[in-house]
């Protein structure tokens, strides 16, 4: 069928995702229309498209990288984990369900069509469709009604490259042993394999080259040093969050269990005024923090608890005393009010609970989903936000009117003293706004965060231009199976 190429790993964070994005932007400046197409994915990093839908972030990313406007249709089934055992489907943008693991198992090959009908869209639309696979095709058990990886792969017709990471260790066996375990069917749909994240001088893995060409007979695509700009990039696993910078101003997010949306403070990683440190559980939040942000959260409920089996609560007490500042953000929010009721049970039993008392607003949880982009204005400084709402529950509260922003000439959030809270996401993306939010605790941006990220695209696919095979790449693109 031609005119698409899978790219998939040999087990999960090999750097697909990364790979894709760059790959993205090198066709694309080639002049060819590209489109990122992952069927399948898994994160609690969701991006909100323009009407209304929401995909995992990776893919906002790809779509960035390849100049156009993320829909739905390049993220068909995005599954957002809300326990250990259970995640919420997302399919083709809106929510369909909340299963356990085991459930899910029975219901995915339902969705094969739907996977099915985004990607022959996006094919319709471009001359070269790039497909993101998840996980690894060698978890053989996974493999009856699969939908990500070689399950698509075959149903779609798409040749496959496999991708293995050298800086865990063991790529050759990642590599032939994924050939080794996978049956005839799947093995003759991978049409050649590269190696990602090398460090030091690449000549010296010749040898291992050879050895997986011999074993395998698969075509060598290349091998991909490590890309010391990945990490300005925004990520898509809360596994792969970490503090940054050395600025005077200190800055603490909490990582509770269920983060969502934790690219928000990608923009402050950034700027040399600013010390980002991501708080992890049985850690105290730092006792010179000027201003502590509670993230976004698949489970506000569920992470509330969580706050406080750290007892980072009776750390935000003591750190308000001091006289530093305090931002809730969406599930955050939420948890800074009086009570948050579930009287629906959307988040487990129905209940009613205390939050943390810090603003006076009460949340009750609804079954309805917000999800849109928005444009608006900080109050306090004049400055024009961006960002985009994907939340469930409503706030309400003396606090709201003394409202943090007027989104669409409207107030949003709340704020008290020290105190402030907002649905809104993405703020920090936006200059102005995180220019004037600096400069309120004394520090100043500098910054351009979109040309930031146009840049390390940029450099992105030079760096796998110079070290893949990339004219290889989109000629068996184009002859397809």
């Amino acid at each position: 069928m031609g005119n698409s190429l899978m790219i998939q790993g040999t087990g999960s964070n090999v750097g697909k995702s990364m790979l894709v994005a760059g790959l993205c932007r090198a066709l694309t400046r080639r002049g060819l229309r590209v489109r990122p197409f992952k069927p399948q994915n898994m994160s609690n990093n969701a991006a909100v498209t323009k009407d209304g839908g929401e995909i995992g972030r990776a893919q906002a990313l790809q779509a960035l990288a390849c100049g156009v406007l993320p829909c739905v249709d390049m993220n068909p089934v995005l599954l957002k984990p809300e326990t250990e055992v259970g995640s919420q489907v997302i399919v083709q943008g809106k929510r369909l369900t909340t299963v356990a693991a085991r459930e899910y198992a029975a219901l995915k090959p339902s969705l094969m069509p739907a996977v099915l009908e985004s990607f022959e869209r996006l094919k319709a639309d471009a001359d070269i469709v790039l497909v993101e696979g998840a996980g690894s095709p060698a978890e053989i058990n996974l493999r009856a009604g699969d939908i990500a990886n070689m399950g698509f792969a075959d149903a779609a017709r798409v040749p496959v490259i496999l991708a293995g990471d050298i800086d865990r260790g063991g790529v050759i066996a990642q590599l032939v042993g994924s050939h080794a375990v996978l049956p005839d069917s799947d093995r003759a749909l991978i049409k050649g394999f590269l190696v990602n994240k090398f460090r030091g001088d690449p000549t010296l893995f010749d040898d291992g080259l050879r050895e997986i060409h011999t074993r395998t007979r698969w075509q060598n695509f290349g091998v991909a040093p490590w890309f010391t700009q990945a990490n300005r990039l925004p990520a898509e696993d809360a596994l792969d969050i970490k503090s940054a910078g050395s600025g005077p101003l200190k800055i603490a997010v909490l990582m509770l269990s269920r983060i969502a949306n934790f690219d928000d403070f990608d923009p402050l990683k950034l700027e040399p005024s600013v010390t980002l440190t991501m708080v992890k559980a049985g850690e105290p939040i730092p006792g010179d923090t000027s201003l502590v942000i509670i993230p976004g959260t698949k489970s506000t409920i569920g992470d509330l608890g969580f706050l406080r089996q750290q007892g980072w609560d009776i750390d935000l007490q003591a750190h308000l005393r001091r006289g530093g500042h305090v931002l809730g953000i969406c599930g955050g929010y939420q948890m800074l009010g009086q009570t948050i009721a579930d009287p629906e049970g959307i988040e487990g039993a129905p209940s009613k609970i205390n939050g943390l008392g810090l603003l006076d607003v009460h949340t009750v949880m609804t079954p309805e989903k917000h999800l849109v982009q928005v444009t608006g204005v900080d109050p306090a400084s004049g400055t024009s936000v961006t960002g985009y709402e994907i939340h469930i529950g409503n706030t309400t509260g003396t606090d709201c009117t003394q409202p943090m922003l007027e989104i669409d000439n409207k107030p949003e959030g709340a704020q008290s003293g020290l105190v402030s809270g907002c649905y809104i996401h993405g703020l920090f993306v936006s200059d102005p706004y995180r220019a004037a939010f600096l400069n309120t605790f004394g520090a100043a941006s500098s910054v351009t965060y979109s040309s930031e990220i146009e840049t390390v695209l940029d450099n992105l696919a030079d760096h796998l231009e110079k070290y893949l095979d990339v004219e290889g790449m989109i000629a068996l693109a184009r002859k397809g199976l």
